[in-house]
């Protein structure tokens, strides 16, 4: 509930306890009230189980939890209606000074970042989407509670994004392989499980997770209907430029299979060297050499050999921002108190592998 913060540094705000911690927020909100009688309005349900094995996993006692536990969380999932001060930056401090106890973590980043907001941009998607793909195979043990609730709101918020604009399944496909296999081998001893949390909830989302897998699987890509300019109608030239834009090899093998005019295109071996020459060292290239029956190098197998054994270039369209004088890491857009004379000169972008590297210690 409520209550009147007593901080000589910002006396008589209002707070409310929220997933991402105790936020500030306006004035009395009504929808405040309207969340109280909500929650007093909610009642107990039961869940039913189809086979022996969840009946092992959830008793009575677990039903009584799972009740109490979505009541919490219905009146948690109503607080995007309050209006709270966000700031959507964070500090990013690796020791105690003076003026700042403690040091930052990687979930305590996850949460202030906004992650909910960035991932309907279409410039941000797939560079929140591997960052949760690489907090999945490494660093999920680290995450607080908070930050996990966090963590499968936002990929919930993503599986739902793609089963309705049906945008880049393959690459959400992977998250989830990812993390169902982590949460597999993590779970797999009871008892020493480096998880935060019960082991019965972590069941509970790993079986979410499955579902999420089972949904993609079904996913039927919608047929458009257009009787205007369409992609075939375009010249050869165009479509060729368009191949070369791609940075990723799957998504030309994808975009060949639409037309046999496409995939001609796509098998063209000028194409997949330069995709080997920017992904690539030509150092590295002598080291994995395959040559066709003609007794040419054959770029597209040298492409996908290459990816086994060395990391590719990313590209993301936006990515989140270190700024080095301030030791702040944010999303560009929204800015930060930056003190510097030129504040561009001290903006760092960072990738998702570096967001991980910033909070280990």
């Amino acid at each position: 509930m409520p209550f009147l913060g007593q901080d000589w540094r910002s006396p008589g705000w209002r707070w409310v306890k929220t997933e991402d911690g105790w936020k500030r927020c306006e004035p009395f909100s009504p929808a405040l009230e309207d969340g109280n009688n909500q929650l007093n309005d909610i009642s107990h349900t039961v869940i039913l189980t189809g086979d022996g094995e969840d009946e092992e996993i959830y008793g009575t006692e677990d039903c009584e939890f799972a009740a109490k536990k979505r009541k919490k969380d219905h009146f948690r999932d109503n607080t995007d209606s309050q209006c709270f001060y966000r700031e959507k930056w964070i500090y990013v401090h690796k020791e105690s000074t003076k003026e700042r106890h403690g040091y930052c973590t990687l979930g305590e980043a996850f949460n202030r970042l906004d992650f909910s907001s960035a991932i309907q941009d279409i410039r941000r998607f797939n560079y929140v989407v591997k960052l949760l793909q690489l907090i999945a195979k490494s660093q999920l043990t680290s995450l607080s509670g908070a930050a996990q609730k966090n963590y499968f709101n936002i990929l919930d918020k993503i599986v739902q994004k793609v089963m309705e604009d049906q945008y880049n399944p393959r690459l959400i496909k992977d998250l989830l392989q990812d993390l169902s296999s982590t949460l597999c081998i993590l779970i797999r001893g009871v008892g020493k499980s480096e998880l935060v949390g019960n082991v019965n909830v972590w069941i509970c989302r790993l079986e979410t997770i499955l579902l999420w897998q089972q949904q993609l699987k079904n996913l039927q890509m919608n047929k458009q209907v257009n009787n205007g300019l369409t992609l075939s109608d375009l010249p050869l030239h165009m479509l060729n430029n368009i191949l070369y834009r791609f940075s990723d090899g799957w998504d030309i093998i994808t975009l060949g299979q639409v037309t046999p005019t496409l995939y001609m295109l796509s098998e063209d071996r000028q194409l997949w060297k330069k995709l080997c020459q920017y992904h690539f060292a030509e150092k590295q290239f002598c080291r994995h050499l395959i040559l066709s029956e003609e007794g040419h190098i054959d770029w597209k197998l040298m492409y996908f050999a290459l990816q086994k054994y060395y990391p590719i270039k990313e590209q993301y369209g936006d990515t989140l921002h270190f700024c080095r004088h301030c030791s702040i890491l944010f999303w560009k857009d929204t800015g930060h108190p930056c003190t510097a004379s030129d504040p561009n000169t001290c903006l760092m972008p960072v990738s998702p592998q570096h967001f991980i590297d910033l909070f280990k210690f």
